[in-house]
C-alpha cells in the first residue's frame, strides 16, 4: 500500500478513509456518482480500484451529505465541480443554501454551482477534507509499512 497513490485504493480502504459504508460506495459506483477511475467493477466479485481524486470526491460527497444536503443536490453540486470548474478543492469552500450552492475560491471568485439562491445555511471548507484525507492515507501507509517490516 506504500505506493497506493499510483496503484489505487481498494473499496474497504476507501471506506476507512472516507467514513462511507461499503454499501454506499457500491451504490454510488452503480449509479455513477463516483466510479473508480483506475479499475472499475467488471462483474460480481471483481475488485474496484479508486484513485486519489476519486477518494477526495467521495470525502467531499460525504461532507456535503453530513452538512444536510440531499443526495440529489449533492449529485448536482459534484457534477458542477467536475465539469465546469477545475477548482482547487483544497483552497475552496462550498457555501450551501436551500436553493443553491456557491463555490468560494481562494482568489475571491464566487461560482454559482446550481444557478440559484440566497440564504446561506452552511459553509463546508474543503481544505479540511483534503488535509484529513491526506493524514488518514499516511496513517494507513505507516501501519502497512510496519506490518511489512515485522513479517520480513
Amino acid at each position: 500500500m506504500a505506493d497506493s497513490l499510483t496503484t489505487g485504493f481498494s473499496g474497504p480502504t476507501v471506506c476507512r478513509l472516507t467514513g462511507v459504508t461499503y454499501r454506499q460506495l457500491d451504490y454510488w459506483a452503480r449509479t455513477n456518482l463516483v466510479t473508480p477511475s483506475i479499475t472499475p467493477a467488471t462483474g460480481s466479485g471483481s475488485k474496484r480500484s479508486y484513485s486519489y481524486s476519486d477518494v477526495l470526491e467521495i470525502k467531499v460527497i460525504k461532507s456535503l451529505l453530513n452538512s444536510g444536503l440531499s443526495l440529489n443536490r449533492t449529485r448536482q453540486a459534484v457534477e458542477c465541480l467536475r465539469s465546469a470548474l477545475g477548482a482547487d478543492l483544497a483552497s475552496s469552500s462550498l457555501v450551501m443554501s436551500d436553493s443553491g450552492s456557491v463555490l468560494a475560491k481562494s482568489d475571491g471568485d464566487l461560482v454559482d454551482l446550481l444557478r440559484g439562491g440566497q440564504g446561506v445555511f452552511n459553509i463546508v471548507p474543503l481544505a479540511g477534507v483534503v488535509a484529513e484525507l491526506t493524514t488518514m492515507i499516511r496513517q494507513i501507509q505507516n501501519v502497512t509499512s510496519e506490518k511489512e517490516t515485522l513479517t520480513a
